[in-house]
C-alpha cells in the first residue's frame, strides 16, 4: 500500500537534523504496524497535490504551525482537494493540523481555542469503538503540542475519543479518521520543542506540567496499528 504524505510544514533545521522531518516521523510510527508501506511525499505549502486522488491508495495530512484559518494561499487548493477525497471516498488520516484542515474544509469550525496551548502528554477517553481499533482500550496517551481546536464538527461526524481539555479529539468523517495529538512525536522530541520554542510563551504551570506528563507512557504502537488497521478496513 502506497501512502501519499501531505506534508503541511518543515520542522526547522535544528530539530529535524535530530528527530527528522515529518515524513521519515510517520515512516517510522507506522513501520512498528505495517514495514510494507510505501511513501509519497507532497508539499502542500508549494501547493504540490496530486493530480488524482487514485495516485495513492490512502493518504495522511501532517501537522503545521501553520493555523487552518490563517491566509495562506496553499490551504484553500488543500482544502479542495480533501473536499475530492471525501467525495471519492479515499482513506485520509489527518494529525493535529490535518485533523483540523480537514474538520474546516468539510464544513465544521477550528478557532485558537480559549483553553489556551495543550502541551504534552494528553489523555484521552474512547467514546466509539470501531471495529478497526484493535487492540482495544478504553483510554490512551499521546503527545500535544496545539493552540487552535475544532468546535463545530462537520455533519456526520462520529466522535471516538475525547478529553476534557479537547472534547473533539479523534472523530471519524465517512473515510477520514482524524486526530488532534501526535503520535509521530518521540519524547525525546516533545521535550525539545517545549524547551526550545514553548517556555517562553507558556505560563510557568502549565509549562512545568507539560514537562512532566511526558513521563506518562505514550502510546504509539497503538495508535500506528489502528491507522494501519483504518487504511486497510
Amino acid at each position: 500500500m502506497n501512502i501519499g504524505i501531505i506534508q503541511c510544514a518543515k520542522i526547522r533545521e535544528a530539530l529535524a537534523s535530530q528527530h527528522g522531518q515529518y515524513p521519515a516521523m510517520f515512516s517510522t510510527l507506522l513501520k512498528q504496524a505495517d514495514p510494507t508501506l510505501t511513501y509519497t511525499i507532497y508539499d502542500a505549502e508549494k501547493v504540490e497535490l496530486p493530480d488524482n486522488v487514485d495516485a495513492c491508495d490512502a493518504y495522511l495530512i501532517t501537522g503545521s504551525h501553520h493555523g487552518v484559518y490563517d491566509d495562506l494561499y496553499w490551504i484553500t487548493p488543500l482544502e479542495n482537494f480533501v473536499c475530492k477525497l471525501h467525495a471519492a471516498q479515499k482513506k485520509v488520516v489527518g494529525i493535529c493540523f490535518g485533523h483540523q484542515l480537514i474538520a474546516q474544509a468539510l464544513g465544521g469550525k477550528v478557532i485558537k481555542s480559549p483553553k489556551g496551548w495543550g502541551v504534552g502528554m494528553s489523555t484521552n477517553k474512547i467514546t466509539l469503538h470501531k471495529p478497526w481499533m484493535k487492540p482495544n482500550c478504553e483510554e490512551f496517551n499521546l503527545i500535544v503540542s496545539h493552540q487552535d481546536q475544532v468546535v463545530e464538527l462537520p455533519k456526520g461526524t462520529e466522535i471516538l475519543a475525547s478529553s476534557d481539555f479537547c472534547p473533539y479529539y479523534m472523530l471519524q468523517i465517512g473515510k477520514m479518521l482524524t486526530i488532534q495529538g501526535h503520535p509521530e512525536f518521540t519524547k525525546p522530541y516533545a521535550k525539545m520543542v517545549l524547551e526550545e520554542d514553548r517556555k517562553e510563551i507558556l505560563d510557568p504551570i502549565r509549562y512545568e506540567k507539560g514537562l512532566q506528563s511526558l513521563e506518562l507512557k505514550r502510546d504509539d504502537t497503538l495508535i500506528a496499528n489502528w491507522i494501519v488497521n483504518f487504511f486497510a478496513a
